[in-house]
């Protein structure tokens, strides 16, 4: 029997990169799936050639309250509960000063990054308690616990997602609702592939090459490797886990003073 055999969960910023590496990985495990996206093109696509009966999409602003609740609910309704949720959509904002940064800009990337995250967990939290059971899984960064010069919004909204995950352990902890953080570093995914080339159009490849020689593994990560993680927070393997973030970096913090 799969780890995560008749257990329904929701994947946000499932389209494409880690969240679809876990979709894919949940429905091998045995898992039903709502996956929620706002780029309905891609999320349809991607899942196509998916069982039908174990799979099904919806489009999703994550900063929208009603959007977000919607579903959620479209979860509970079609596989009549909700097991686990992967907290997962989320943008780079820009690589600038700090100065420069345009206020909006920041807005947003607060808004998907941080807001989104708390209104999941929102929505998510009234099922699991009524069940007593749950696993919440927040993806969040190795700049939750670091910084990179010129991307200060990122780096804030990652950190702040520690905060919001160790909150909402401690108030779940009594229902039986798990809540964790994963902190990928450098993952081979669409969203890198466009920053390699916003910051280097000409030579987005020997970009990535370079920050992968800097990296102990050197290498980056491949997205079904986080999704791996995320799948053990999610089933009852990690049954005594809440609270607390896993890294998978190739050992990039490991480097830093503790």
């Amino acid at each position: 029997m799969s780890r995560l055999s008749g257990k329904v969960a929701f994947i946000s910023g499932a389209a494409s990169g880690i969240g679809l590496a876990v979709a894919q990985l949940f429905i091998e495990e045995g898992a039903c799936v709502l996956m929620a996206d706002i780029d309905a093109d891609t999320l349809n696509a991607a899942s196509r050639d998916w069982d039908q009966t174990r799979v099904a999409t919806t489009v999703v602003d994550v900063t929208r309250q009603e959007e977000v609740e919607a579903a959620v609910a479209l979860a509970n309704e079609k596989f009549g509960r909700l097991d686990i949720a992967v907290l997962n959509a989320g943008v780079p904002g820009a690589n600038m000063p700090l100065e420069d940064y345009p206020v909006e800009l920041f807005d947003e990337v607060m808004a998907v990054n941080m807001r989104g995250v708390w209104l999941g967990l929102r929505a998510v939290i009234p099922l699991m308690k009524k069940q007593k059971s749950g696993s919440i899984v927040i993806t969040s960064s190795i700049q939750g616990f670091s910084a990179l010069a010129g991307t200060t919004a990122y780096t804030t909204s990652k950190h702040a997602l520690v905060g919001m995950m160790k909150g909402a352990a401690l108030e779940l902890a009594e229902f039986g609702v798990r809540v964790n953080a994963v902190h990928p570093g450098y993952v081979e995914t669409p969203m890198m592939d466009a920053i390699h080339k916003a910051v280097v159009p000409d030579a987005p490849r020997d970009f990535q090459d370079a920050i992968a020689a800097t990296v102990p593994m050197k290498r980056y990560a491949r997205a079904e490797e986080i999704a791996r993680l995320i799948a053990f927070l999610g089933s009852d393997e990690a049954s005594y886990s809440t609270g607390s973030s896993f890294i998978a970096d190739g050992g990039i913090l490991a480097a830093l003073p503790s």
